[in-house]
């Protein structure tokens, strides 16, 4: 795969639309701004508890607030067409300390936005996760893979997922859940931030970068920008009300992501092994094959460059 351009591959079939980005000031939800705020009305609706007022597009709107006050997600629902269902806690470790609070953004959050989404007859793309899976029986791991999560955030994104499949089911709202597998990306920060941001921060500091265990467990690395491209897709998309995964087909180690990042710095950056993680699965790797037929969707970041570009 050669890197091309992080713009969706169809925008041009998404102007002039109303457009709702919940979670619009974070990591994925700003780059989705970004992508469509100047050919559509874009609004963002987001709490800022991690998200950051100043990634926000200047042709946005920002509305601050929660998805679960209703009130204020029918006010910034009014008259949308579409809505990208971003904000979350995506936090597995804060999930399993407070699962009240995970079960009340991601799931109670959700409801308010279908909710008000079937009011204005707006489409709804949610953000699901492969935390859906649990630990993977095969891999590559299809949609139609057994789901048996294993903290309180992977059962709020099944949750989710399933609630965005009944109401298309039940009311024919149009709905789109997207398992994204691990992304990775400029604007990604934070205290939860994916293993590449922290390898990014400690290569900066000049090391170590840490691997938990071996560093033998894979993972499917997407970059943000082919995010963007299926969300866009599931936007348009005539299959609705299914899941789809988002990723790359491809996986890599720890150990091996850790000396790309070394190679790419360019410099004496030690590896440094720590204990192994409890509940840490040892593979995972999307099958992409729904997304690729159904919505047309194919990954444009090759690793290698995607690392060259956030770490350069």
């Amino acid at each position: 795969m050669s890197q091309r351009t992080g713009n969706c591959a169809n925008v041009d079939s998404l102007t002039g639309a109303t457009i709702l980005v919940t979670g619009g000031a974070g990591f994925i939800g700003s780059h989705i701004v970004a992508t469509l705020a100047a050919d559509n009305e874009v609004r963002v609706l987001d709490d800022l508890s991690s998200g950051h007022r100043e990634y926000v597009h200047e042709a946005a709107t920002l509305q601050v607030g929660d998805v679960r006050d209703e009130t204020a997600v029918r006010a910034a629902m009014e008259g949308v067409d579409i809505v990208f269902h971003q904000a979350a806690l995506v936090s597995v470790d804060r999930s399993i300390e407070a699962p009240e609070e995970s079960h009340a953004i991601n799931v109670d959050g959700t409801l308010t936005v279908l909710e008000a989404a079937r009011a204005e007859d707006a489409r709804v793309v949610v953000a699901s996760s492969a935390a859906v899976y649990g630990d993977p029986e095969s891999v590559p791991i299809t949609e139609a893979h057994r789901t048996k999560p294993l903290s309180p955030y992977g059962l709020t994104k099944l949750t989710v997922d399933e609630y965005a499949r009944l109401y298309h089911d039940l009311y024919g709202l149009e709905t789109v859940a997207l398992r994204y597998f691990n992304v990775y990306g400029p604007r990604q920060s934070g205290e939860y931030a994916g293993v590449i941001s922290v390898f990014r921060d400690q290569a900066a500091k000049g090391g170590p970068l840490t691997v938990h265990g071996d560093g033998s467990q894979t993972r499917d690395f997407v970059h943000v920008a082919d995010v963007v491209r299926a969300n866009c897709l599931a936007a348009t998309t005539d299959a609705t009300g299914q899941a789809y995964n988002v990723g790359t087909g491809t996986s890599i180690s720890i150990r091996q992501l850790a000396e790309r990042v070394r190679e790419v710095t360019d410099g004496p950056v030690p590896i440094e092994h720590t204990e192994a993680r409890e509940g840490d699965i040892d593979r995972s790797c999307a099958d992409i094959s729904r997304a690729r037929e159904a919505l047309g969707f194919e990954p444009a970041w090759d690793l290698r460059d995607g690392l060259a570009a956030l770490l350069e």
